[in-house]
């Protein structure tokens, strides 16, 4: 009996001495085992998704700012001469972290996939950051906190190349005004594309994937009866319309949230401000609270060049404390309500809106973009991001006023 306690003491022993890697099966090594069939079920994937065991580590360390305080970065500027000029920006202010386009507006990946990348044979990468790694372990280097942004569902790539997966206007695939096309987010495939860019971003190394337009497009409720398109999996659904759309969209971050928890990164969304202030925006699919709920950090858009007369104020532009201060209020109460409320780090204002009308609109600069930052810190809010579509950013803003 003394020696089978031995031999079972011994191989207990070997089996936790053996590397993690090998006991998972996703490391390359010498041995070889004999192959069996066993009975198992199968195996629950979102138990693997979310089992330490699985944790992948990307080599690079970067620590949570005390408050993140960050801007937004092409990936021309970011595989460009504009980079040394952002890195200096941070490097001599309060800004600590930039949020990277790893996915871009049309539906481009940044940089070139490598040939062993599942996305290599989409053909959808352009040189624009010729060395990702390269590019995050200067950030590393200079205590940059990285964002990598992605654009879901406005894919005016993947549309033409896969138009089954889009809206169908007749035989065509539908644009929008700006020629812009949309992906289906009722589709799975859809969201596997966009969750395997995120999984390879934060195999790079980025700490956090923010998601940016997870949504239906603009006015999509006036359409949405007459384009043709899958339901998918929602076809059956006993919800009307607006709750099918938001139940798309709200699972989609659930999904992806989970889909990428083995690999270390916060999740955060680029949300509408004024769906804060509605209980949910109908024909986008976007519901403040839901989609809260389901990541870490809410980034809600509020410039105050794209509102209209919302909180008494006519004219939003021309008072940015009082109109961020406002929604604010609105947004700290929603997410008060929650049981787990995510960080919230809205997006603000560092250009000028000259198409608004004489009259109707500013210069920013240095007082517009710090009252912007004071009304969220009165309010208790310390994080934010900085938008300027041409990286160029206001010089001379004290980031903690």
């Amino acid at each position: 009996m003394k020696k089978m306690k031995w031999i079972a003491t011994l191989l207990l022993a070997g089996a936790v001495a053996m590397p993690l890697s090998v006991q998972a099966g996703d490391a390359k090594t010498d041995i070889e085992f004999a192959e069996r069939t066993y009975g198992f079920e199968e195996i629950d994937k979102g138990i693997v998704a979310s089992s330490k065991l699985y944790t992948h580590h990307s080599g690079l360390a970067f620590d949570y700012p005390e408050a993140v305080r960050g801007i937004y970065v092409t990936g021309h500027s970011a595989g460009g001469s504009a980079f040394e000029r952002l890195l200096k920006l941070i490097d001599s202010t309060d800004l600590n972290a930039m949020v990277i386009d790893i996915k871009d507006d049309f539906g481009y990946l940044t940089y070139k996939p490598q040939e062993d990348s599942p996305l290599f044979k989409m053909d959808i990468g352009q040189p624009y950051i010729k060395d990702p790694r390269k590019m995050l372990e200067t950030l590393e280097e200079r205590k940059v906190y990285p964002i990598a942004r992605i654009v879901v569902f406005k894919d005016s790539v993947l549309a033409e190349k896969r138009p089954e997966l889009s809206f169908m206007d007749g035989d065509k695939v539908w644009k929008n005004g700006r020629g812009e096309s949309f992906v289906n987010p009722f589709m799975k495939e859809v969201w596997d594309h966009n969750v395997d860019i995120a999984i390879e971003a934060a195999k790079m190394g980025f700490k956090e994937i923010q998601f940016d337009y997870v949504r239906f497009p603009e006015g999509f409720e006036k359409r949405h009866e007459t384009l043709k398109y899958s339901m998918d999996d929602y076809k059956d659904s006993d919800l009307d319309p607006v709750q099918r759309r938001v139940e798309a969209v709200t699972d989609f971050v659930a999904y992806a949230r989970e889909q990428l928890k083995p690999y270390d990164v916060d999740v955060s969304v680029d949300i509408f401000g004024y769906a804060a202030t509605l209980p949910e925006a109908p024909g986008i699919g976007q519901n403040f609270s839901k989609i809260s709920e389901n990541v870490d950090v809410i980034s809600s858009m509020i410039y105050p060049s794209h509102w209209t007369s919302y909180f008494g104020i006519a004219k939003p532009d021309l008072e940015p404390y009082r109109l961020v201060a406002e929604y604010a209020k609105v947004e700290n109460a929603k997410l008060g309500a929650l049981d787990n409320p995510p960080v919230s780090r809205p997006w603000l204002q560092d250009f000028s809106a000259p198409w608004l009308g004489s009259g109707n609109y500013l210069r920013y600069g240095k007082k517009e973009v710090e009252a912007q930052i004071k009304a969220l810190n009165d309010n208790g809010i310390d994080e934010f991001l900085l938008w300027n579509a041409q990286n160029k950013y206001t010089d001379g803003v004290d980031y903690t006023p």
